[in-house]
């Protein structure tokens, strides 16, 4: 088994590490600050990623993407966990579920997501549907021939930005003998879409400027033609389309706990305490020490997840169990850097306060470590009848 990165995997982790130190670094603080994205800036970061070719670099050439296979977009979203998140959100990697349009979709929303001339966010979540997807109250029912949408949805990133949505709703419910089950479907909803609107959401601690919104829709009308894959399909396309979307939270953790790690290193080497760098101080040597080895144990579950999509085999559990521990890791070593830091890690001078507010929300969005548990255990159990 090969464990080292080939010729072209180098370049792509040096090629994108070094975008996001010299075109995410120097704008973090201020966003920081101030809990927004300049436009103008985000377009700027756009337009260099699309003249870097690294723009939807998740799609397959076939639609104009750089067609990166899992273990190499994997690579590319570990480097951009070290930025960012409201500032590498402009890197562009547009909902791989868009290959499931169809037709006239392919124009409308699929290529120009792809070229980076539209953006999309997605949407499923609601107050009472978070990891419980068929508890949506979001319904979408037929009425002269269109089907229209009323309910909300919240916690929806990137929704300021996005010129259209990719809205999962119930369009039915069926009688189980496990009770009522109900039907979900996806549409593509435009913004300026009638009925339609997009509002601002709630201040979060984590990732300040990578804001979330909510969703209204009141009487919103859409034709068949918004409908992307089939009317009662949305657990298919979900699971064709979106199950490696946790993968990419694990690679994120795992860039992100290199860079603390990197800066706990150099403090504890600079750092002196009766007469010694603080390195030399037990305490703080295996802090690190362990801090190293759950980062490695991390990247290296979170790879192999992803090298066993490209190998076409099973991954639901090991892509739960990269995601689990790779964010359970990062609430781990960002505390860890932080003590290291001692009081200084707590002021704004330093990154590392931030580091370690953003950390939280990896716990729970994606699939919360609960979550990601059931699946683990359910694959485990199941084949044995449990």
């Amino acid at each position: 088994m090969q464990f080292g990165l080939n010729d072209e995997q180098e370049m792509i982790v040096s090629t994108v590490r070094a975008f996001v130190e010299n075109e995410i670094y120097p704008h973090e603080a201020e966003v920081e600050r101030s809990g927004t994205v300049p436009l103008e800036l985000g377009e700027e970061i756009r337009r260099k990623v699309i003249d870097l070719g690294f723009y939807a670099c998740n799609f397959p050439e076939e639609v104009g993407g750089a067609g990166l296979s899992h273990l190499d977009f994997t690579l590319v979203e570990r480097e951009l966990g070290r930025g960012s998140m409201a500032l590498t959100h402009f890197f562009g990697r547009p909902q791989n579920i868009l290959m499931a349009c169809t037709g006239d979709q392919r124009d409308r929303y699929l290529l120009p997501a792809v070229r980076g001339e539209r953006m999309d966010a997605l949407a499923m979540t609601e107050p009472d549907a978070g990891s419980d997807i068929r508890g949506m109250k979001c319904t979408a029912q037929r009425e002269g021939g269109d089907w229209v949408v009323n309910g909300s949805k919240h916690f929806i990133s990137g929704a300021e930005h996005a010129d259209f949505f990719i809205v999962f709703v119930a369009t039915g419910v069926d009688d189980t003998p496990h009770g009522p089950k109900k039907r979900i479907t996806c549409f593509l909803v435009d913004r300026d879409t009638p009925g339609f609107q997009v509002q601002p959401g709630y201040n979060s601690v984590s990732h300040r400027g990578y804001k979330n919104y909510v969703l209204y829709f009141d009487n919103c009308r859409l034709p068949d033609a918004q409908v992307l894959g089939a009317v009662d399909g949305g657990f298919d396309v979900m699971n064709t389309w979106l199950y490696a979307t946790r993968l990419t939270v694990a690679a994120f953790c795992v860039g992100r706990a290199r860079r603390c790690f990197d800066m706990a290193l150099s403090y504890a080497t600079q750092r002196r305490q009766f007469g010694q760098p603080i390195a030399r101080f037990q305490g703080v040597g295996f802090q690190v020490a362990d801090m190293i080895t759950e980062i490695d144990a991390a990247d290296w579950l979170t790879l192999a997840a992803a090298w066993r999509l490209d190998q076409g085999l099973p991954a639901n559990r090991e892509i739960a169990s990269a995601k689990l521990y790779a964010s359970e890791m990062l609430a781990r070593v960002t505390d860890a850097t932080l003590q290291i830091h001692g009081g200084m890690g707590l002021m704004d001078d330093f990154p590392i306060e931030r580091f370690w507010r953003d950390a939280r929300v990896e716990r729970i969005w994606d699939g919360t470590s609960e979550i990601q548990r059931h699946i683990i255990s359910r694959d485990l159990f199941r084949p044995l009848g449990a």
